[in-house]
């Protein structure tokens, strides 16, 4: 068949693909998604690395060892980094502080979301919304019945939990082939999937409760709602007030990352200039700069101090027509999946295979939570999103069809990271026992994860129309 012939039968195939495309996508949305699927092909390899240096006998007792040691950043007798009367660990900052920033960038997607992105349009938001409820739903609902008379029911919710980052990142493995519209449906999935792990942590996972550490920390979140309604912009303001209410969370028993999704709900969306006022600023700016003077700036001149004036003064406005809001998002996005993620795994995702008898890998509550993502996942988002679109209640994603939706419903299975997260909060605290059970859920967590990718890549890449998706065309 010549190029002329497979071009032709490449564009019939994606022409009888049904079409509700929803428009232009914009560059930040096209920037999350690279950003999320580049972290997440990092979060692989950080995870393959715990892996591989947990179970070398030479060097695995530093890397467990490591964890343990504490952390100080100490004024006289106070350290920051106090957790109760002692000093966190490095694996208790870890998944206490860092990760507390990585909620606080999922609490700025989520209002982003609600504000102008797809969770902004009822119609737009509801079938990720629903198919993300069946995919916590059908998780929790094969745990249980997997897992009932065991001592390990209360870590029900651990495969509820979709990673966009590690999705992101298999998507990614199929190039341009994938349509931006499954992309982003799997992105908002997994964002509606935040929200419903950020309501279990901080409503199952509270400890003794101190109130006058939550009534401190509520003071700061009023100033910080009082400092968005006044127009402050100062993003140190937010992050600087926004620190203080998450040690106070720490020490509240309700868990510190939860303050990382109030502080990000209280950065204002608005920007310190109109859109008006900025394109009249770059005009101005601009015009200092004629046409006929094109000649002399293509050459590498240095700079005049004026013409530096007015650069910087373009420089500026850019950055005021941005809200505080997409600015820290935007400049959060690398931190967070190039290099907190992938921490966070290395950090949770080591665990000793040696001494491990294979058969408990698909037993207990190992076989629950690789149920409960492989199936439990896949039948959930896939039942819940064709009852949505056969009742008329929502559209299907542009340039999609069942095929594209059911390998979608397959790398929804892909838990890894809040999986890990609410494994360490159910298990991590306990004897000897606890951390068995941690073990083996991390085992299945692994596992899980891993076939929901396999499967979910394998079935894409086969049914998938070849060539470049229409919607990504001139991405």
């Amino acid at each position: 068949m010549s190029k002329k012939e497979k071009h032709h039968n490449t564009a019939k195939t994606w022409a009888m693909m049904p079409v509700e495309f929803a428009g232009h996508i914009f560059y930040s949305a096209r920037q999350a998604i690279r950003t999320h699927a580049t972290g997440g092909n990092i979060l692989i390899w950080a995870t393959l690395a715990a892996l591989i240096i947990a179970n070398i006998p030479a060097i695995n007792g530093h890397y467990f060892a490591f964890w343990d040691y504490e952390m100080r950043v100490q004024i006289g007798d106070f350290n920051i980094f106090n957790h109760g009367d002692r000093a966190m660990t490095v694996l208790e900052f870890i998944n206490d502080t860092l990760m507390a920033i990585f909620f606080f960038s999922i609490g700025l997607e989520i209002k982003r979301e609600i504000l102008v992105g797809e969770l902004s349009s009822f119609r737009k938001a509801l079938l990720p919304i629903v198919a993300a409820i069946g995919g916590m739903i059908a998780p929790v609902a094969v745990f249980y019945y997997l897992g009932q008379g065991s001592d390990y029911l209360g870590g029900a919710a651990i495969p509820m939990a979709t990673d966009i980052a590690f999705s992101l990142g298999v998507l990614a493995m199929l190039g341009r082939r994938v349509p931006l519209s499954l992309k982003i449906f799997l992105t908002t999935l997994a964002v509606v999937d935040d929200i419903g792990g950020i309501i279990v942590i901080a409503t199952c996972y509270a400890t003794h409760i101190e109130p006058q550490y939550l009534l401190y920390a509520a003071a700061g979140l009023v100033l910080l709602l009082c400092g968005s309604a006044m127009a402050i912009k100062s993003k140190t303001f937010y992050l600087a007030i926004g620190g203080v209410v998450w040690y106070l969370f720490l020490h509240s028993g309700i868990h510190a990352t939860i303050a990382g999704v109030l502080v990000a709900f209280c950065v204002p969306a608005t920007p310190v200039f109109a859109s008006k006022k900025y394109i009249k600023s770059i005009r101005s700016a601009i015009a200092h700069f004629p046409i006929e003077n094109d000649e002399a700036l293509s050459r590498r001149n240095i700079l005049s101090r004026e013409q530096m004036d007015w650069i910087k003064e373009i420089q500026s406005a850019s950055t005021k027509v941005i809200s505080p809001l997409q600015d820290l998002e935007d400049t959060l996005h690398p931190i967070v999946n190039y290099y907190i993620l992938p921490l966070f795994a290395f950090a949770n995702a080591g665990i000793y295979l040696l001494d491990l008898d294979p058969v408990t890998a698909f037993e207990g509550i190992s076989l629950a939570v690789i149920c409960g993502l492989v199936i439990g996942k896949f039948l959930g988002i896939f039942t819940f999103s064709w009852l949505a679109v056969k009742l008329k209640l929502a559209p299907m994603p542009a340039l999609s069809n069942w095929k594209n939706m059911a390998g979608i419903a397959m790398l929804g299975g892909i838990g890894f990271t809040v999986s890990l997260f609410i494994a360490n909060l159910t298990f991590g605290a306990g004897g000897e026992h606890a951390q068995y059970l941690l073990n083996h859920a991390k085992l299945g967590i692994v596992i899980g994860s891993l076939l929901s990718g396999i499967l979910g890549f394998a079935y894409l890449h086969f049914t998938l129309p070849k060539g470049v998706a229409p919607d990504v065309a001139d991405d």
